[in-house]
């Protein structure tokens, strides 16, 4: 399991929900506004849309929420305009950093990351420095209990999944882009219930990280996802599990 995927499975089993909501509303309102601005308000004819609102049910967003946040985003309601951006640094020894932000303030956002990069010992870079590192997949992550590794697998496969990877409690399911949704579709009608559905970056090379630069680097990981304007971020570090435990805990 790669550094970055390590680093998603322990902030997911030490973070509380209720602690955590009121940010992942913020940003996920952001981003079904978003979505319905550039794609149009209706769920079904627009991907992106569809998948904001199906992680906000997920997280449990009130659907009074939901619908004011499409309503802003295609104008039918005021509202501030967010608009979706990529940037890319480096972090402690060369990692490779990719973060999507939605903002109202593109020179604030870019002056908050600099700081953030400065602080840990990294840097942002020019576009297209580490972007072609990273390839876009679909990823569904689903609890153990739900359903036997050999059910899921005929299940997925079935569908167009590309790989089935067991993390702790977890079944990663891997697609294309092009497949996410067929496979989607096929655990709901078999009955399987989504922990989540999402589209993900992965890289096939990780930067082995150790002592100084690791704790660096999961400084810089949780400072940029405590930032508000950031939607997502994948860095491709690789840190020993033992040594992920002893600094996260």
């Amino acid at each position: 399991m790669s550094g970055h995927s390590k680093w998603n499975s322990i902030k997911h089993k030490k973070a509380s929900a209720d602690a955590k909501r009121g940010k992942l509303f913020t940003r996920l309102i952001k981003e079904i506004s978003v979505a319905a601005r550039l794609g149009g308000g209706d769920v079904e004819a627009n991907p992106r849309l569809r998948g904001a609102v199906q992680t906000a049910k997920g997280a449990n967003m009130p659907q009074d929420n939901i619908k004011r946040a499409i309503m802003k985003g295609t104008g039918e309601l005021p509202g501030q305009i967010y608009e979706s951006f990529s940037y890319e640094g480096y972090g402690p020894g060369g990692v490779a950093v990719l973060i999507e932000v939605l903002t109202d303030n593109k020179n604030r956002t870019v002056a908050e990351l600099r700081r953030i990069f400065s602080k840990q010992g990294g840097n942002l870079a020019e576009t297209g420095s580490v972007q072609w590192m990273f390839e876009r997949k679909g990823s569904i992550d689903i609890n153990q209990n739900e359903v036997s590794e050999e059910k899921l697998l005929e299940i997925v496969l079935e569908a167009g999944a590309e790989d089935l990877e067991s993390q702790e409690a977890l079944f990663k399911v891997y697609t294309s882009i092009e497949n996410l949704e067929a496979v989607k579709q096929a655990l709901q009608s078999a009955g399987v219930k989504m922990a989540s559905a999402e589209v993900t970056m992965i890289t096939q090379t990780d930067v082995r990280l150790e002592n100084k630069q690791a704790e660096q680097m999961l400084r810089l990981m949780d400072a940029l996802e405590d930032l508000e304007d950031v939607g997502n971020v994948w860095a491709n570090f690789d840190i020993d599990d033992a040594q992920m435990e002893s600094l996260v805990h």
